[in-house]
Order: structure tokens, then C-alpha cells, then sequence
């Protein structure tokens, strides 16, 4: 009668065993709704939630593999390194603090520049990067923001500038605040020569980003529900007051008010972007076409005339 009462012996596996039947690194976890998602999936959709639409950061390499075409990138004004003017101390020396970014993201600065492809549409492109020293705007990224608008102007080839950052570099003091200026005079040589700027904004853009190139684009692209803004939402309601709207500072709200064009999914970045390139291309062949056939009938007038 006893073994009755007897519990059969199954085999059981340890937890351990268990755990090391899923493969490492299979998953990954949407940090806004939480939902599970195949990582290899996640990374094919340049890291967008395909549950809730949360779209992660990008590093500027990440941005510039989703934007351009395979291998078309060439760098440029890569060894630029920022110095340190006002020996900066807060809670580190200033050129420790870019030495642990230098080391943390494998970049020299909080932008990459040169020139690149868009569906063999040549760009000259600046990419920020939030990971360094939170994008902030320093000495070396306005001057490469600058030159990446130079660059513009010299090879005859629409600008686009990917921006991501929360303003301006406090450890640059003035010289910081002065790249405003700077990008901004050359936003306008730029329009000067009748070529086209667009900027993308990314979350966050914010502060003398966005007070100077970022709003400058022919059409400024903005990511769903990226931070757009100058000073945040908590600064602001604590001097005015007030509490504000739902969404305020969000790209979509930012768009509903006229200050962004379009408001894109990253998946359909690259697509939009080739067909405003396309139109500004065929724009500019126009037009430069009816200058020769003017310049041309001109000549011919004073030829007869003479």
C-alpha cells in the first residue's frame, strides 16, 4: 500500500539548464512599452518598436548606415579635437570629461562630416551624436558644421545636417555660443548659392541647435515625437507658470504650430529623403538650363545687333 503514496522521479532540469537553452542576446526589451522584440528584427528596423513605434537613439554611425548608401561615405575634418580654452573644471577637468567620451563612443567629437550618397545623389553630411558629452555644441562641431555647409557650396551638392543635441557646450563658455552665429552665416551662404539645406531633427534637439542651423533647413524632418526645443518643458513651466499642453515641445506638436515640415518614421527616412533630393535636383537642373538658354539668347541678340 505504500507505494501508493509514492511520487514517481521524473528527470528535472536546473535553472541553469534552463536559462542556457535561450541564446544569449536573441531579445532585447522596448524601453517605453516593455514588449519583448527579436533583437535581429529590432536592429533591422533601425531600432523602432514595431509595438508602440518607439524609435531608441541612434550613435552617428548607426544614422549614417541607414541614410546612405553602402560604403559611399568619406569622412572629413576628422582630426579636429577640441582644445580647452577657459580651463574648464566641474566636477572633472574638461579635456578628461572628452577623453572618457573619446573613449566611450569611439569618436573625436559629437559630429562626423564629409561627403556621401543617397541613392548615388551626392550629399555633403553632418551627423551629431548624442553619446558625446550629450551632442553638445562645442568649438570643433560648429566648425564642422561650417565646413560640411562649405562643403556644400563647393562641390555644387545639397547639405544635410542630422541633429541630435542638448545645445550648447558650457565648458566652451562664448566660443560655444559663438558657433550659432557662425553655422547660421553660413546657412545663408549656402542659400545664397541656390542649394538646398535639409535637417532632420532627432531626439533631442534642443538650445543653440535649434536656435541656429537646425531651423534653418529649406525642410526640416523630424522624427516622431523627438524633444524639440530651446530651454525644457520644466524650465519653462517654472517661469511662466503655467502648465503646458500635452505633447508640448514634441515634434508633432512643433509641426502642428509650422516649425517642421514632416514628421517621418525612421523606416521611412531614407525614402522621403531621396525624393525631396530628387526634386531640389531637378529644380536646380532646371533652372540652371533657362540660365544658359538666357545667357545664350543674350549673346545671340548682341552678336545680331552688332
Amino acid at each position: 500500500m505504500a507505494h501508493w503514496f509514492r511520487k514517481p522521479k521524473y528527470t528535472t532540469l536546473k535553472r541553469e539548464t534552463l536559462r542556457s537553452r535561450i541564446p544569449e542576446g536573441l531579445w532585447t526589451k522596448c524601453p517605453s512599452c516593455m514588449e519583448a522584440i527579436v533583437k535581429k528584427d529590432w536592429e533591422q528596423a533601425f531600432k523602432v518598436c514595431p509595438q508602440c513605434g518607439y524609435h531608441q537613439r541612434l550613435t552617428a554611425d548607426q544614422r549614417i548606415e541607414q541614410l546612405l548608401d553602402e560604403g559611399s561615405f568619406v569622412e572629413h575634418d576628422a582630426d579636429l579635437l577640441s582644445g580647452d580654452p577657459l580651463g574648464f573644471h566641474d566636477t572633472k577637468p574638461y579635456p578628461q570629461r572628452l577623453e572618457e567620451a573619446r573613449e566611450k563612443t569611439g569618436l573625436n567629437e559629437a559630429v562626423r562630416s564629409g561627403l556621401g550618397k543617397v541613392n548615388e545623389k551626392l550629399v555633403s553630411i553632418a551627423v551629431m551624436d548624442i553619446g558625446f558629452v550629450g551632442g553638445s555644441m562645442g568649438s570643433v562641431v560648429g566648425e564642422k558644421i561650417a565646413r560640411t555647409l562649405e562643403r556644400g557650396v563647393a562641390e555644387g551638392c545639397p547639405v544635410v545636417l542630422v541633429c541630435s543635441s542638448g545645445g550648447a557646450r558650457m565648458q566652451e563658455g562664448i566660443i560655444s555660443l559663438m558657433q550659432m552665429a557662425k553655422t547660421a552665416a553660413l546657412a545663408a551662404r549656402l542659400a545664397e548659392a541656390r542649394l538646398p539645406l535639409i535637417t532632420i531633427l532627432t531626439d533631442p534637439t534642443t538650445a543653440g541647435v535649434t536656435a541656429s542651423f537646425a531651423s534653418l533647413g529649406d525642410v526640416i524632418i523630424a522624427e516622431p515625437k523627438a524633444l524639440i526645443g530651446f530651454a525644457g518643458p520644466r524650465v519653462i513651466e517654472a517661469t511662466i507658470k503655467q502648465i503646458l499642453p500635452p505633447g508640448f515641445q514634441r515634434s508633432e506638436f512643433v509641426a502642428e504650430h509650422g516649425f517642421i515640415d514632416i514628421v517621418a518614421r525612421r523606416t521611412e527616412l531614407r525614402a522621403i529623403l531621396d525624393n525631396l533630393l530628387s526634386l531640389f535636383l531637378d529644380s536646380l537642373r532646371a533652372g540652371t538650363k533657362k540660365k544658359s538658354q538666357a545667357q545664350r539668347t543674350k549673346k545671340e541678340n548682341f552678336v545680331l545687333s552688332s
